[in-house]
């Protein structure tokens, strides 16, 4: 009989524990840069930046830049074992040259898409509140984590899409 009753009682508090820590609502993730990012708007602002003539004369020599660096890094790897010290070392010296001179470029390139995407997200950042406070209402959410803030979610617990199809709404108005 005590051996029933310790059963029952420990079901009793399964039960009770289960009820005191029941959700007030779901748990979601969402990327917040990724939203704003993947919209229609900044599809197209991303378009005009790339438009632009200093981004497209970058681009012009980051392309050729990384095509140099490509035909130098294959005649070296093909004739390096043929050439002398000093030939191996003027064409090391050649091949990072050339790489300092890409990673310029593709610095410029990344530091004018940076800073058209920062402009984006402070532009969007009033619109994605609103937003994510009525996402939070008509899913009933109880706790909302940023995705950088989690090691392991599940994608059914992301509402980045649903962010960036309400934005696509609010901003083709």
């Amino acid at each position: 009989m005590s051996r029933l009753f310790k059963v029952v009682l420990a079901v009793v508090a399964v039960s009770l524990s289960t009820l005191a820590w029941s959700e007030p609502g779901k748990i979601a993730v969402v990327d917040v840069q990724g939203a704003i990012l993947a919209t229609d708007l900044a599809q197209k602002r991303m378009a005009e930046v790339r438009d632009e003539k200093d981004y497209k004369a970058d681009k012009v020599e980051f392309d050729r830049l990384k095509s140099e660096f490509e035909v130098l890094l294959k005649k070296f790897q093909k004739d390096s074992a043929v050439m002398s010290a000093e030939q191996q070392t003027a064409a090391r010296n050649k091949l990072a040259t050339k790489q300092a001179d890409l990673e310029h470029v593709a610095g410029k390139l990344q530091q004018t898409e940076q800073v058209a995407g920062q402009a984006l997200l402070q532009e969007m950042s009033p619109k994605v509140q609103e937003v994510l406070r009525e996402i939070i209402s008509e899913d009933e959410i109880g706790l909302l984590l940023r995705s950088e803030a989690v090691i392991n979610a599940d994608a059914g617990y992301s509402i980045t899409t649903k962010v960036t199809d309400k934005l696509n709404q609010i901003t083709t108005k």
